[in-house]
């Protein structure tokens, strides 16, 4: 999440006309983006946290793109699409907001004393007593010609002082935060809303062990999901509804065996890794019948045969994944102890 791009887009987007779902879809990408403005939500996700429609969001994109405001870089894996890489226009960006802080109103008076000009200094001087205004010498500050001393003034809302306890829990929850950067590959920024939820279940009593623990779960359950990777950021990962869940399963996962963590995957010792984009491209031509261009594997070949006994084609549609998953993730492993033997 890029504080500074959101604040970009709050500040200059409407002043430079952008405005309704355009604005709508550049304040998501922005919040999903880097400093140096790269995102890559899916348009199913943008479409659902903004409340439009699918080709809503890509005719945005398309005006924004065309407009210089973005560019977007389409990605494919094999045979399957990836969502695509978006690149924010940060110096457009960044005048437009700078156009924004330009225009805003310097003084109070500005508009009320804007035709004042007009007036001769005897109207002028008619007028301010039919108001019953004094005009302070100092141009319009009052606390000038005040006699209380400007010193006094004190704003009743000073921070308080953090207690120790306090200090520690933040300096805890920016351990938390560091370690989901380092495990997830983000880079969120030391932030109120990155924080936050972090330090909220310190203070309900989960410790910081535990939070890693299912930092290091929910990167295992989703890390390799781009659609689901909003659901690693600090502020959905640690929220009170979910997180005591994600927690529960993160313990199961551990004493099941906790599996080692080696070039960003996670592998237990003797696992087979799965080659997600060959097994969900040979998943699509056993529902859809189409032959492959090129012979299949003898594990699709297997995966297939055990898939037809166990008449996948005949269940509904997540449920048929993920026994295709499963089905496909055993035959490999058997595969792996033959060769082995």
């Amino acid at each position: 999440m890029s504080v500074k791009l959101s604040a970009y887009v709050w500040d200059g987007l409407a002043q430079a006309g952008v405005k309704g779902t355009q604005l709508l879809v550049m304040l998501r990408l922005a919040d999903f983006s880097s400093d140096e403005g790269t995102c890559y939500p899916g348009i199913e996700t943008i479409a659902r946290q903004i409340g439009a429609g699918r080709s809503t969001v890509i005719t945005a994109i398309t005006q924004l793109q065309k407009d210089g405001w973005l560019s977007r870089e389409e990605r494919r894996k094999g045979n399957r699409n990836k969502t695509n890489l978006y690149y924010l226009n940060v110096q457009k960006l960044r005048e437009a907001a700078a156009g924004f802080y330009s225009d805003s109103p310097v003084s109070e008076y500005s508009e009320s004393e804007r035709s004042k000009p007009e007036y001769s200094k005897s109207e002028r001087s008619e007028n301010d007593k039919n108001t019953g205004f004094d005009r302070p010498e100092s141009g319009g500050d009052p606390l000038v010609n005040s006699k209380q001393d400007p010193s006094d003034n004190k704003t009743s809302c000073q921070p308080a002082a953090q207690t120790d306890a306090e200090v520690e829990i933040t300096d805890q929850a920016r351990q938390v935060l560091n370690y989901l950067n380092l495990v997830t590959g983000s880079r969120y920024q030391v932030s109120k809303s990155s924080l936050d939820n972090i330090r909220a279940r310190l203070r309900e009593g989960f410790s910081p062990e535990e939070q890693q623990l299912t930092v290091d779960y929910m990167h295992a359950k989703w890390g390799g999901d781009l659609e689901m990777a909003e659901y690693l950021r600090p502020s959905t990962l640690f929220q009170p509804s979910k997180f005591p869940g994600y927690l529960e399963g993160a313990n199961a996962w551990n004493r099941a065996g906790r599996p080692a963590r080696k070039n960003g995957k996670w592998e237990r010792e003797g696992e087979v890794a799965v080659d997600a984009a060959e097994r969900d491209a040979a998943y699509r031509r056993f529902i859809s019948g189409v032959a492959a261009t090129k012979a299949p594997s003898a594990l699709e070949k297997t995966v297939c045969a055990e898939a037809s006994k166990a008449n996948i084609r005949s269940m509904r549609a997540d449920f048929a994944i993920s026994q295709w998953a499963k089905i496909w993730k055993e035959c490999a492993q058997r595969q792996q102890g033959v060769k082995a033997a």
